[in-house]
């Protein structure tokens, strides 16, 4: 028996399955498609075979990252969810992955990663409680970077941060985007019919991130809410796809102090492996004062030692 395709993939809170876009995008699409994988959630990206989440660990091709690869694999697989779309679906499908892209998820990255009151009340705060101990000192900035360098990429040089007549624009943008996704779904259960597709997945992951996750500023939230077919579209694909099996995911709790999960119970070196983890921890951070020059090792040979010291001597005489 093949060994079973395992995916790699952040990990899921507030009713979703991950919370980060593009993992959320090919889970979408595994469960659309009916892929068999052996899924890994993770709160440390480090895990991943390729340092980057989501990927792909294959029997056949090694390691497979990036939202369109993974997919694009998934379909030479057999496991294709456009099978039954025609031609001019399927240009449907690209120009409206293109409309997304373009439109939809530079609102969204500007969201969770540049809105000051989103990004520090909760993306920065929910992945440094997530990732573990030292590395949910950097991980969360490496992150924020890439996200910025994403939406410098999509928006061109003419963006800039702190711009509100762009930030005012790309909202609008959003807000149109949504209002024709609302319009061309109209009464139907998915974007092609009865049946879901890839656009499917690639439109719900954005739309569920905007719709579920609870933030202290949501203008894209407020405009969904106002699309009553769009919230049930999101409803009915949660339900029916992310529930089986007694398969839920509810809002991650804060741990008590003397509260234990049930790995923890069942690793016999947990003391070893905290010491171990506090010893990394001090190390990468002593680490990191050297290499960015907060702290310098200087080296005093014996005999400007021996100076000193008859220096000082000195000095203590004549104040005595």
């Amino acid at each position: 028996m093949a060994a079973p395709m395992e995916l790699y993939c952040w990990k899921g809170d507030w009713g979703l399955p991950s919370v980060d876009l593009d993992c959320l995008t090919v889970l979408t699409y595994a469960k659309f498609s009916g892929a068999p994988l052996k899924v890994h959630k993770l709160s440390n990206p480090w895990r991943s075979p390729s340092g980057q989440l989501p990927a792909l660990r294959t029997p056949d091709e090694g390691v497979v990252f990036h939202t369109n690869n993974i997919i694009t694999h998934l379909k030479k697989q057999k496991y294709n969810a456009d099978y039954d779309l025609s031609a001019k679906q399927g240009a449907d499908t690209m120009a409206f992955i293109s409309l997304l892209e373009e439109k939809l998820l530079p609102a969204l990255i500007h969201t969770f990663w540049v809105d000051a009151k989103n990004y520090v009340d909760h993306t920065r705060k929910w992945y440094a409680e997530t990732i573990p101990f030292p590395l949910n000192f950097f991980i969360p900035n490496q992150m924020h970077k890439r996200h910025l360098e994403r939406l410098q990429l999509i928006r061109g040089e003419s963006w800039r941060e702190d711009d509100e007549v762009l930030e005012k624009q790309l909202y609008m943008d959003a807000q149109e985007c949504l209002t024709l996704l609302s319009q061309r779904l109209g009464a139907h259960r998915f974007f092609f019919g009865d049946s879901p597709a890839s656009l499917d997945a690639h439109i719900f992951s954005h739309l569920a991130l905007i719709l579920y996750i609870k933030l202290p500023s949501g203008r894209l939230q407020q405009h969904l809410k106002s699309l009553p077919n769009l919230c049930q579209y999101c409803d009915s694909i949660v339900s029916i796809y992310f529930t089986r099996d007694g398969e839920t995911f509810p809002r991650i709790s804060p741990k008590s102090p003397t509260a234990e999960s049930p790995d923890c119970e069942e690793e016999p070196n947990k003391r070893r492996n905290q010491i171990l983890s506090v010893a990394v921890g001090l190390l990468a951070m002593i680490s990191y004062a050297l290499l960015s020059g907060i702290v310098s090792i200087q080296r005093v040979s014996g005999d400007r030692a021996v100076d000193r010291r008859m220096t000082l001597e000195e000095n203590e005489d004549e104040e005595d």
